[in-house]
């Protein structure tokens, strides 16, 4: 969370710089600022709200400068307000920090500081990094870079931070911590971000920084990485693997808009080179090291966190059905915390969009340390998850902009299928009959979608009855139970109606006291082996005078007869079903919140990538 922005180089900075903030917004939009330097002084201008806010304020400012950081909030130590908002500037206000992360030890650092003489003018754990660095380069008598490298052996937590100071206004200092940060190389010039987003415009050469590197950037100059234990490092060249258009919203109002209807693509992309229907093949190059693994593992335990977690859950249904193993489903902010039973023959499955997201990083690390193999499924090339699992599969579902996901749902759910169906072909857990099936049936799904988003404008009726209520309820059984969980959570995310999904077996034990003719109840109804049973769930429903929104099978006459809105989708195998039932629900969603006014893109109190605990 948080999103960090800085350049060095010979172009103006502050375009560079707010440019990078709108790209980064999503990370968290609770207050921006950027701090300059003009003739060996620094200029800082921050404020509360988004960063169109910042940009008005800035606008008759003198914005000239070559070197620059900027920083795009999600609040975690102090509310959203100016004081609190990056950049932060030492006592003597020559130096000004920008950080992403959480220190831990703040409190205890914060004291001895004070009893020092430092002065706080605001309440985040930010400033203390930039007051104890100001210490020990004063102090220690040692160069800046080394006096980051100290300061941060004396941190506990997270960080992803980038310096600028007066004194030395022809370098940056950027330094990370479990938290990310990459450096994107031009000509003679760095630009620094918390991921690709700001800096594919310019560069596609970028550096990824390890936990513990401190680097210095200087126009000219090659750059300088030294690790925690202060040997240098020689950096590492990659390509970025994002595109400019991936960033845009093209024809669409929204970016949410624009990638729900990005998923017959993104789907498709996450099948290719890995699915042949004309040799009835699926393979997944990114595990095969690790496959005689995974097919004699003694479980499965698949940990993740929000929507990735609802992935999870469907991943369990395929793996116990197909590959006939046992697997479990984490949340991965409770999982380390418990200390769970990992033996050496369990794998685990991490699941995150970003490949960042604090708590689930921190559950691979606890299962690889018991000796369990680790499996990771992300959508960002060189990410965390990426590089410290023993194996895993991109998603490429492409850069996700939108706060709440939707194409990297179905791209996880699509990757986890094929893994599931690989697995149990070569376990010999599935009938050939059933194997083609599922493989000539998954390769149909982007077709399915297509037709499904014809239904849009459809949708964005029933989303006029919905807008008005308070309260929903989601209902689905087997397979598509989880696609219920991620339905209300989609609700709540962007348009602030309090929601729960349920089994739709346990309305009865409890939430059916909430029914009556107010609330909608949005329910999961596709022909599948539970069929008949969420049939009478409906009936329930009905004679408590509840409303139904349904999602049926092409063709289905019953439950249409009986529901109030039917939203009909392609008939599909019905372990696939959760890659096209999701997609209505998607559109309910965005349209529910346009109608009650709500920012779909930036919902209030949320962030992108939660790269903090």
């Amino acid at each position: 969370m948080c999103g960090i922005v800085a350049y060095i180089g010979p172009k103006a900075a502050y375009p560079i710089l707010i440019n990078g903030l709108r790209r980064l917004e999503y990370r968290g939009y609770d207050s921006a600022g950027v701090a300059i330097i003009q003739d060996h002084n620094i200029v800082l201008y921050k404020r509360r709200g988004k960063v169109s806010d910042l940009e008005d304020y800035c606008m008759d400012k003198d914005m000239a400068a070559c070197a620059g950081i900027a920083h795009t909030r999600w609040a975690t130590h102090g509310e959203p307000n100016d004081e609190n908002a990056h950049p932060h500037l030492s006592e003597d206000g020559k130096l000004a920090l920008i950080h992403n992360g959480i220190v831990e030890n703040y409190l205890v650092l914060k004291q001895e500081l004070m009893r020092r003489g430092y002065t706080f003018r605001s309440n985040t754990d930010t400033e203390v990094l930039v007051h104890l660095i100001e210490d020990i380069y004063k102090n220690e008598q040692v160069d800046l870079a080394e006096a980051v490298r100290l300061a941060l052996s004396g941190v506990v937590g997270t960080y992803a931070l980038a310096i600028l100071s007066a004194e030395n206004p022809g370098q940056l200092i950027v330094a990370k911590r479990g938290s990310p940060l990459l450096i994107g190389v031009g000509d003679n010039e760095y630009f620094i971000g918390s991921d690709g987003a700001p800096i594919v415009e310019y560069t596609k050469q970028v550096i990824y920084l390890k936990d513990g590197e401190v680097a210095v950037v200087s126009p000219h100059r090659e750059i300088v990485i030294k690790n925690s234990e202060n040997e240098t490092k020689r950096p590492y060249l990659e390509k970025l693997e994002i595109s400019l258009e991936q960033l845009e919203k093209g024809n669409f109002d929204h970016y949410m808009l624009k990638e729900i209807f990005e998923q017959p693509n993104a789907i498709k992309d996450s099948m290719r080179g890995r699915i042949n229907t004309q040799k009835n093949v699926v393979s997944l190059g990114g595990i095969i090291e690790y496959e005689e693994k995974m097919l004699n593992a003694h479980r499965f335990i698949i940990a993740a966190c929000g929507t990735s977690w609802h992935a999870g859950l469907i991943g369990e249904y395929l793996f116990e059905s197909l590959v006939r193993m046992p697997v479990e489903v984490e949340y991965a902010s409770e999982f380390r915390y418990r200390n769970p039973v990992i033996n050496e023959d369990d794998v685990l499955i991490v699941i995150s969009q970003s490949g960042e997201t604090a708590d689930t990083l921190a559950a691979l690390e606890l299962a690889k340390s018991r000796g369990a193999t680790t499996i990771g499924i992300c959508n960002v090339v060189g990410s965390t998850l990426a590089r410290n699992t023993h194996a895993g599969s991109y998603t490429h579902a492409g850069h996700e902009t939108g706060v709440a996901s939707t194409k990297a749902f179905t791209a996880q759910v699509t990757v986890l299928t094929l893994m599931a169906l690989g697995l149990a072909r070569k376990k010999g857990k599935i009938a050939l009959s059933q194997y083609y099936q599922l493989i000539n049936d998954l390769e149909s799904i982007p077709g399915k979608i297509e037709k499904i988003l014809t239904q849009n404008d459809y949708i964005k009726e029933i989303a006029q009855f919905v807008a008005q209520t308070k309260n929903a309820i989601y209902l689905g059984r087997g397979v598509n139970f989880p696609v219920a969980l991620e339905g209300a959570l989609k609700l709540k995310e962007i348009s602030y109606i309090h929601a729960e999904g349920y089994p739709a077996a346990e309305m009865k034990h409890g939430p059916i006291a909430l029914i009556d003719e107010a609330m909608p109840v949005i329910v999961l109804a596709t022909e599948q082996e539970t069929y008949e049973k969420v049939v009478s769930n409906i009936q329930e429903v009905k004679a408590r005078k509840g409303k139904i929104i349904s999602i049926v099978s092409q063709g289905d006459k019953l439950v249409k007869e009986m529901s109030d809105y039917a939203i009909e989708i392609p008939r599909t195998e019905e372990l696939l079903t959760p890659l096209a039932s999701c997609i209505p629900l998607q559109l309910l969603a965005y349209h529910v919140a346009l109608l009650r006014g709500c920012d779909v893109d930036k919902p209030r109190n949320l962030a992108k990538s939660v790269s903090v605990e």
